[in-house]
């Protein structure tokens, strides 16, 4: 990419795609191209179609997406595999209309089966049953990754495809309902300390094992195998080490100042017992994650206290 290619950053609000487009300012990419979800639904064909013939955008990073942690996932999966599906659709096929140049999908290391061998290589896809939790979305994740390899194969598209671990972040969503694990502990351990709670209670057993990558350094490595990268293989992007929930909460304790005990509510879901990706092959593109676990911690627990925290309190 030349700083001034223009750069389309689909869901550049959200975790992923505000990172992303931190990344791109900071080493000074200067034709960023954004659209909000109500200026273009990027589920209506139509209005994609529009923004591309309009835009001609020489990259584009498919960040957009709808994501959730196991509660939204289980009581919405007609929504997380219809949307989805169909924003993957629109973007992906009218990049190819318009003569993008390169376009990076994101995907997730959902797509890999509940029961991988860990830690998961990008050629476990499709060698088994994935975590039912999640199967709608993880299903439309892979959907995207054979539609850019088909892609690429009948038309010479240049189409990548990544799998960040689980992420988190400013601009994460730290919703009880909908978040993933990390920003909702977060939110947890920060009321349960401003109500002076006792007790802090946590999904499962704790036992499971989860990998936890900073927004920022998936922004880093979206950047640099786009600058860098062609191929139909995926890429697994993460830090090649994991850590069990009930370690996670006794760090977020820690990074909140959090003085209370944590109590495990084991008739809640685990999940998947253990996912931790092989990073192997992105070291041997030249990349290998930078900011460390309890870094990462303190700057999302000082950006949730300025913008959701501050936020709050102005409204009530």
């Amino acid at each position: 990419m030349n700083l001034d290619s223009k750069i389309y950053v689909a869901g550049h609000r959200g975790l992923v795609g505000s990172a992303i487009v931190r990344n791109l300012q900071d080493n000074g990419y200067n034709n960023l191209v954004f659209r909000s979800s109500q200026e273009l639904d990027l589920t209506k064909r139509d209005q994609v179609d529009a923004f591309f013939e309009e835009e001609h955008p020489d990259y584009v990073f498919l960040a957009a997406a709808k994501v959730g942690g196991i509660i939204a996932n289980n009581d919405f999966p007609a929504e997380f595999i219809r949307d989805n599906l169909m924003i993957q659709t629109n973007v992906i096929d009218a990049a190819y209309q318009n003569g993008v140049q390169k376009l990076l999908f994101l995907g997730s290391t959902c797509i890999y089966p509940k029961l991988a061998a860990q830690p998961m290589r990008e050629d476990s896809l499709l060698t088994g049953e994935l975590e039912p939790t999640n199967e709608p979305y993880a299903i439309a994740k892979i959907a995207g990754i054979k539609m850019c390899q088909s892609y690429n194969r009948q038309y010479g598209t240049n189409f990548i495809s990544i799998m960040p671990t689980n992420l988190y972040g400013p601009n994460d969503n730290f919703d009880l309902n909908s978040s993933h694990v990390l920003p909702a502990l977060i939110r947890k351990f920060h009321e349960a300390k401003l109500n002076n709670a006792p007790t802090v209670e946590v999904w499962g057993t704790g036992k499971p094992k989860r990998e936890f990558l900073y927004s920022d350094d998936l922004a880093d490595a979206a950047i640099y195998l786009m600058n860098t990268y062609s191929g139909n293989d995926l890429v697994n992007i993460g830090m090649g080490k994991d850590i069990s929930i009930k370690e996670l909460a006794e760090k977020i304790g820690r990074a909140v100042d959090y003085e209370g005990e944590i109590v495990f509510n084991t008739s809640k879901p685990d999940g998947a017992p253990r996912k931790l990706v092989d990073v192997s092959r992105l070291k041997s593109l030249g990349w290998e994650a930078k900011i460390p676990l309890d870094d990462g911690l303190e700057m999302a627990y000082k950006w949730f206290l300025e913008n959701v925290e501050e936020n709050k309190m102005l409204t009530n």
